[in-house]
């Protein structure tokens, strides 16, 4: 038989050992619940991509008034044949990701199809931010491109 912990007194009665056993069941089960928590790697994965998936929405939703505030700046500095080339560079990005899409679908794994369908889905929710960025992007690159020459 083992000896009680030196930091507990002995149970003078069998009642008052049946309750130190009910306290220690109950404390050794919040363990093991605190242990099964801490091992289920699949709960605590979706908890942290919740976690991140959130923090991108509110970082997506910062660069999308940013975005808006600089493309605004731009467009009302740049002469409209620079706006011209950034719509004409916006049409080429478009043909390129659609000649990208049907050569993926030829070529790729299921797996891979299904991530870049998800993908094409996000940009297709998110078409205002990423045009407005891609246009940003020319813009700034025809004004660096215009200082230079």
């Amino acid at each position: 038989m083992t000896q009680p912990p030196h930091d507990e007194p002995t149970a003078s009665s069998p009642e008052e050992l049946r309750e130190q056993v009910e306290q220690t069941r109950a404390e050794l089960g919040e363990t093991v619940e605190a242990l099964a928590a801490k091992t289920d790697v699949k709960a605590r994965s979706q908890a942290k991509a919740a976690e991140v998936k959130q923090q991108a929405a509110a970082r997506t939703g910062e660069l999308k008034v940013g975005v808006a505030r600089i493309s605004a700046r731009l467009r009302d500095r740049l002469p409209d044949q620079a706006k011209d080339k950034a719509a004409s560079a916006a049409g080429q990005a478009r043909a390129q990701a659609a000649q990208a899409t049907h050569l993926l679908q030829e070529k790729a794994p299921e797996p891979v199809r299904q991530r870049a369908t998800q993908g094409a889905q996000a940009a297709r929710d998110n078409r205002t931010l990423l045009l407005t960025a891609a246009g940003v992007a020319v813009l700034v690159w025809l004004a660096r491109r215009g200082r230079k020459g």
